[in-house]
């Protein structure tokens, strides 16, 4: 499972190859030019500190000399460049050579950075767009699952921790083992026998990264999930503030809240501990080897045991630079780790599949005609073992109004939702003008239906947006038209900036009432021919019930309806009236036919007139 993480990964930079190559081109660059700007700098303080009359001579010594040891040549090469006639002269030689070496580092260290940000940038956004993109594709039995908290920290934490560790840890781990390569070849060429006491530290070094790291992904994965969890309660509080306030709970969610937020910092600080224990660790154990090298290699040059003065200078700066990559190289595997954690995260919402799709050639629906047919339907959510629908059948014709009654919990909306597929039948099957809509495409069956439910959804946007959405290029008299049958026109223009004015989130702005007849509006204007209402008048006082009423009358006209009522003095009107209990339709017909049977409908009706008067 690990290395699948890291692969799927890494496969989130492939599509920007090329800029990655380009900011490795000058990674190398900048690591050559560094080893280069290590060596001229050791060559400086030898320099300054040698006689320069000795230097001359060693240096045509080495000229005239038949073979020379890669070291030699490659300080002969150095004081090819930087030595002139006098001492005075060769150490400004060498100055600006180092200027321009670390002129030139620099540059190519900006390039590489600049590029490999904006590999960074793009892959974040990208990412983001296709978990939004995908989170959209999946059903709703998706979100009854997942809580919105959970879901918006992995598109915005999640997210930017693979951000960070994925793309610096990417270039890291092609620019610091050439780093390490690069300096280990020049202590080599110095002073095998040093050197491969001073490699000592890496396979040390590696071990100490890997325990700290598999520790701190663990403690990774479990701080994301109490980040999620104070989102989840952010979001809840925020939504339900006016429940808080009314019930005086604000005490309690605060306290709920800096519980989870207590939780999340003690995870942090156990993760920090780890993590900042990772460097001094690595640093420490670099240390120890440079002390035992420095004993080792001054005790060989004031012995004159073979190890020249300046070979030991170059020796210890070199080897002291190592350690800042090896150093680099532990904080990208813990990069990597805490990236792995957040990639499993995103990876599990990638990886759903949408349980509500498409079949092969799914047939397009451009108009409903004849019926809607309930056949021997049962359902029942995810791995639930209790049916909430069982043997459900009935017809609604074209035109026809059919309403469904009975107690809380019993499937009424059930009923309604499955009719836009947006749960799929376990058995049986739903037909629209004779064809099962799961061979139907989502989308154009989706088109033919309008729905108003109890808990309106509106957008922080305009009036005019809110009425309007979801269609294109809608003409402002439509828009007018389709308040003004919705009982909204008046308190609309009553409003500051009238169709233009923003309602705030979820539409907080506007009453309960005005509100539905904004959904009203809405439903109107797409002109479906079938219609789902939920309960749409429920949660109303009596003055804004008569209004939406009176709109709700207007959008039943000429359409085919499935209305759902809480009030049964709503559907008194409708063709056909469904009882519905546990499940099952336990009777159906007229309103004065039910009452005169005098089952589930009649004692809900005698309930409810009793608690009016």
């Amino acid at each position: 499972m690990k290395s699948n993480i890291y692969r799927r990964l890494f496969k989130l930079i492939i599509p920007y190859w090329h800029i990655v190559l380009l900011s490795t081109v000058a990674a190398i660059v900048y690591v050559a030019l560094n080893s280069i700007s290590v060596w001229l700098t050791a060559t400086l303080i030898h320099n300054v500190l040698a006689d320069f009359t000795e230097l001359a001579r060693q240096q045509a010594a080495w000229e005239s000399a038949p073979s020379l040891s890669a070291n030699e040549r490659l300080k002969y090469w150095t004081n090819m460049l930087i030595l002139r006639d006098t001492p005075l002269e060769s150490l400004k030689v060498l100055c600006l050579s180092i200027l321009f070496i670390f002129i030139g580092k620099n540059i190519f260290l900006y390039i590489k950075n600049i590029l490999i940000a904006f590999v960074q940038f793009k892959m974040t956004t990208e990412l983001r767009n296709r978990l939004y993109k995908h989170i959209h594709n999946l059903s709703l039995g998706f979100f009854h699952r997942k809580r919105s908290g959970e879901i918006s920290s992995v598109v915005i934490n999640d997210v930017g921790i693979v951000e960070q560790a994925l793309t610096t840890s990417f270039q890291k781990l092609f620019v610091e083992p050439i780093n390490i390569l690069a300096f280990s070849a020049l202590l080599f060429i110095i002073s095998w026998k040093l050197t491969l006491i001073s490699l000592i530290i890496i396979p040390i070094a590696a071990i100490a990264i890997v325990f700290i790291g598999k520790s701190i992904r663990r403690k990774t994965e479990r701080t994301q999930v109490k980040i999620a969890n104070i989102m989840d309660i952010l979001t809840e509080t925020l939504t339900s503030m006016r429940i808080v306030k009314a019930f005086v709970m604000e005490t309690v969610e605060i306290r709920k809240f800096l519980g989870e937020t207590r939780n999340y910092f003690k995870l942090l600080i156990r993760r920090s501990r780890l993590q900042f224990l990772a460097n001094p660790t690595t640093e420490l154990i670099g240390v120890t080897i440079g002390v035992s090298l420095l004993w080792i290699g001054g005790t060989e040059v004031i012995l004159q045991k073979g190890l020249a003065a300046d070979d030991f200078i170059r020796f210890i700066l070199i080897l002291f630079s190592m350690l800042v990559p090896v150093r680099m190289l532990n904080n990208v595997n813990i990069e990597l780790q805490i990236g792995a954690a957040g990639g499993e995260r995103i990876f599990n919402i990638l990886d759903e599949q949408p349980e509500i799709v498409d079949v092969p050639n799914a047939k397009e629906l451009n108009a409903f005609t004849d019926s809607i047919e309930f056949k021997k339907v049962h359902f029942q959510y995810g791995t639930e073992d209790d049916r909430v629908l069982d043997d459900v059948s009935f017809s609604i014709q074209k035109g026809e109004a059919i309403a469904l009654v009975g107690p809380s919990g019993s499937g009424k909306s059930t009923i309604a939702d499955l009719i836009p597929r947006f749960y799929d039948v376990n058995e049986g099957g739903i037909f629209i003008d004779g064809t099962d809509v799961k061979e139907v495409s989502v989308k154009s069956l989706r088109k033919l239906m309008g729905i108003v439910t109890q808990e309106t959804i509106l957008f922080n946007d305009t009036v005019r947006g809110n009425i309007a959405y979801g269609m294109d290029a809608v003409p402002d008299a439509s828009v007018i038209e389709a308040a003004k049958a919705a009982n909204a026109l008046e308190f609309i223009e009553d409003m500051p900036d009238g169709f233009d004015t923003f309602i705030g989130e979820r539409g907080v702005k506007l009453s309960g009432g005005q509100r539905q007849r904004i959904a009203i509006a809405r439903a109107l204007l797409k002109n479906p021919p079938i219609l789902i209402l939920d309960e749409a008048t429920s949660a109303l006082d009596t003055e804004s019930e008569k209004l939406v009423q009176e709109a709700i009358d207007h959008l039943m006209q000429d359409r085919t309806v499935l209305v759902i009522a809480h009030r049964l003095s709503t559907i008194k009107n409708a063709n056909t009236i469904l009882s519905v209990e546990k499940g099952r339709i336990v009777e159906s017909g007229s309103h004065d036919e039910l009452l005169e049977k005098g089952g589930l409908y009649s004692r809900l009706h005698q309930l409810q007139m009793s608690e009016s008067s």
